[in-house]
């Protein structure tokens, strides 16, 4: 069974509508050159329509502890994403700003993109594989989809998503593929051990 997180939410229909397809999570932009930027006023009133009923997920791009501040005051966001190129420092003193816990993005082209993932285990609570944006692209999977032979029998010491020009066509070739998470450690066990999670942005 596939866990999903619904991004780029910006309308409360949209809102209903992922929470009732199933989402487990929810995904809200804060990053003025996204086209789903969601000022704070609307950020705090569908973060307070999703409370309760689905997990809310706040995606930045090289937030400054000021924009996590005011983040964690009006959505207090159950996860926070961090899409842009935070060090495992910076990950790590972002924590504190998500009820649940932290998930660091990481772009995909070439297994080589893989290297930094040592480094950011110990500090993010999960982990999320998106595809390296072209030259010059907004930061972020741009619907692309990059190799996931990539990712074949590896494993990982967090749970992870996978994002990026996923679609329900080639979404069956993906779960016949059986990605997996493994978490390890603590306070893991609410994440989804032994099942595929992905990740889908709404389009613009």
């Amino acid at each position: 069974m596939a866990e999903t997180k619904i991004c780029g939410v910006t309308t409360p229909e949209a809102l209903d509508a992922a929470i009732a397809g199933g989402a487990r999570y929810v995904g809200f932009v804060v990053c003025p050159k996204s086209p789903r930027h969601l000022s704070r006023d609307k950020l705090a009133a569908l973060a307070e329509r999703a409370r309760g009923r689905v997990e809310t997920v706040v995606v930045t791009v090289d937030a400054d502890d000021e924009l996590l501040t005011g983040v964690a005051a009006y959505a207090q966001p159950d996860w926070i994403q961090l899409h842009g190129r935070e060090s495992p420092g910076q990950v790590s003193q972002a924590r504190q700003f998500a009820r649940l816990g932290i998930i660091k993005a990481i772009g995909i082209a070439r297994a080589e993109d893989l290297a930094p993932v040592a480094g950011f285990e110990p500090v993010a609570d999960m982990l999320l594989f998106d595809a390296k944006p072209p030259s010059g692209g907004l930061p972020g999977g741009n619907a692309l989809a990059f190799d996931w032979a990539i990712l074949a029998g590896r494993r990982f010491g967090r749970p992870w998503l996978l994002s990026g020009g996923l679609t329900p066509e080639n979404g069956g070739r993906l779960l016949w593929r059986g990605g997996r998470a493994r978490p390890k450690g603590p306070g893991q066990n609410s994440a989804f051990p032994g099942r595929l999670a992905v990740s889908l942005s709404l389009a613009p």
